[in-house]
C-alpha cells in the first residue's frame, strides 16, 4: 500500500511537471512606460482617478492625476476604465517551500527540533514551483516564505514571484525570525485532555522557562563581541537583538499575546504578533506597545465555543479601525491565490476598501521592513503592480490583464489557465 501511494504521488508530481510548459522570468525593463487613464489604488489609502503612472528602469518615476504622457521614447498603455493596484504580498506562507504534500522530498518548510533559529527559508525557496504562476494571475506578486514547526522555526525572507533562482527572487533576505509562544492546549469540546490541567500548565511553564533561557544566552552571546567558538543558533539571533531583523511570534489567546509581547519587550524587542484570534480583546495594550498584528484568514471558525460566529470576519476590521497596523494572511500555499478575496471579505464586515487593500500591500511591507521599496505605488519605489479590468478584491470582477515586477512585464500564463483552455477547446470542437 505504501509503495502504491508513493507511486501515485510520484505520478502526480510528474504530471504537474510536464503538464505546464516552463515559463521563463521576464526580461529587464528596457523602455520607459506610461500607463494612462486608470484608477490608481495607491495602497496607502488614497485613490487617483484617471491617473497616469510613469516608470522606467524598474522604478516608479511619476504618479499623477490626468498627467500628460512625456514626449520622447516612451511606450504608452491606455488603461481607461481599468484599475492599477500595487502587487499583493502573501505573508507568513510556506509558498515555495512545499510542492506536493504527499511527497516528503518536496516539503522543506519544517526542520526537526524546537530551536532552529539558524534555519533560513530563502535557501530552500523553489523558484521552479508551479504555484507562484497561479498566484500572479490574481495579483499576488510578492511573498514571505516562512519556516514552521518547533518553538523557534527560523528566518523568513521576502521574495518576488518571477525569478530564475532564490538569489534573483530575494527582495529582503532574513526579514524576520519566527517563533510560536508556548501555550497550554485548549480543548474545544472535541475531546478530553489525556493529562491533568496542572500537568499541562507545568509543561507549558517549563517550555517558557527554556525559551527564556535560550533568549538570555543568545543575547549574552550577541553582546560578547567576537566569540572564540561559533554557536550557529545564537549567531542567527544577533540581527534580532540588533533590530535589523523582526521577531514574529505566533500567539492566539489574549493571555498568550500579552505574555509574548512582554517577553519580547524584556529583551528590547518590539514583536509582530501572528494568529492573534483574541487580539480584539486587548486593543489598548497592543496600541500602547506599537504592535503590528498579522491576522488569519476571515474564512474560519471562531476561536472559542462562545465567540461570535462572525468574529473571524470582523477581527481585521476591529483592529484596523482601532488604529493598529493589520496584515491579512491565509493558510497554505495553493490557497494564497484567494488572498485578495479574503481582503474583499473584510470590507463586507466593517473595513474601508482601501484600508483592506493596505492589509495585503503597504501594511504587509511595513511589517516585513520592505516598505521603502514595495507595498504602494509611489515615486521611487519598485514598479511592482498590476492592471485589473475590475475590482481586484472581488472574485467576480478580478481580472488581471497585465502585471509588472520591478518594471518587468511578466508572463501571466499558468497551469490552471492551460487546463481551462485545453478542455474549453475540446468541448467547443465537439459542439
Amino acid at each position: 500500500m505504501k509503495t502504491y501511494l508513493f507511486s501515485l504521488a510520484l505520478s502526480a508530481s510528474s504530471l504537474m511537471c510536464f503538464a505546464q510548459a516552463n515559463i521563463s522570468p521576464a526580461k529587464k525593463q528596457s523602455k520607459t512606460i506610461a500607463i494612462t487613464g486608470a484608477t490608481i489604488h495607491v495602497g496607502n489609502g488614497s485613490v487617483i482617478e484617471n491617473g497616469t503612472l510613469l516608470f522606467g528602469n524598474g522604478k516608479i518615476i511619476a504618479v499623477a492625476a490626468s498627467g500628460q504622457v512625456p514626449q520622447g521614447d516612451v511606450m504608452s498603455i491606455n488603461a481607461s476604465g481599468k484599475h492599477i493596484y500595487p502587487g499583493f504580498i502573501a505573508a507568513t506562507t510556506n509558498l515555495g517551500l512545499t510542492e506536493i504534500e504527499a511527497v516528503k522530498a518536496t516539503l522543506d518548510f519544517e526542520e526537526i527540533g524546537d530551536y532552529n533559529s539558524h534555519i533560513r527559508s530563502i535557501v530552500a525557496y523553489n523558484t521552479d514551483s508551479k504555484v507562484p504562476a497561479t498566484l500572479r494571475s490574481n495579483g499576488i506578486l510578492m511573498a514571505q516564505p516562512t519556516p514552521q514547526g518547533g518553538v523557534i522555526s527560523g528566518s523568513s525572507s521576502v521574495v518576488q514571484l518571477d525569478a530564475w533562482n532564490w538569489e534573483d527572487a530575494a527582495l529582503r533576505k532574513d526579514d524576520a525570525m519566527h517563533m510560536s509562544w508556548p501555550a497550554t492546549p485548549r480543548f474545544r469540546g472535541y475531546g478530553r485532555p489525556q493529562l491533568a490541567p496542572e500537568v499541562l500548565a507545568e509543561r507549558t511553564q517549563s517550555a517558557i522557562n527554556q525559551l527564556t533561557s535560550f533568549f538570555a544566552e543568545a543575547k549574552a552571546y550577541a553582546e560578547m563581541g567576537k566569540p572564540e567558538v561559533i554557536n550557529t543558533r545564537f549567531e542567527a539571533m544577533k540581527p534580532v537583538f540588533a533590530g535589523t531583523e523582526k521577531l514574529f511570534i505566533e500567539a492566539e489567546s489574549q493571555k498568550n499575546i500579552v505574555a509574548a509581547v512582554n517577553f519580547a519587550k524584556g529583551f528590547g524587542i518590539t514583536p509582530v504578533i501572528t494568529g492573534a484570534d483574541e487580539a480584539y480583546l486587548i486593543i489598548d495594550f497592543l496600541k500602547a506597545n506599537n504592535i503590528t498584528v498579522v491576522v488569519k484568514q476571515p474564512h474560519a471558525l471562531p476561536n472559542n465555543n462562545d465567540d461570535d460566529v462572525n468574529m473571524p470576519y470582523k477581527n481585521a476590521a476591529i483592529l484596523a479601525n482601532a488604529g493598529l497596523n493589520v496584515v491579512l494572511s491565509i493558510d497554505g500555499y495553493w490557497q494564497q491565490r484567494n488572498l485578495p478575496f479574503m481582503a474583499g471579505t473584510v470590507t463586507a464586515w466593517g473595513l474601508d476598501k482601501e484600508k483592506a487593500l493596505s492589509t495585503i500591500t503597504l501594511n504587509a511591507a511595513k511589517a516585513m521592513g520592505t516598505d521603502q521599496t514595495t507595498g504602494s505605488i509611489e515615486v521611487g519605489k519598485d514598479a511592482t503592480f498590476f492592471i485589473s479590468a475590475g475590482d481586484a478584491l472581488d472574485m467576480k470582477t478580478n481580472k488581471v490583464e497585465q502585471a509588472f515586477i520591478q518594471g518587468r512585464d511578466i508572463n501571466l500564463d499558468n497551469l490552471h489557465k492551460q487546463l481551462d483552455k485545453k478542455f474549453s477547446d475540446k468541448y467547443a470542437a465537439e459542439q
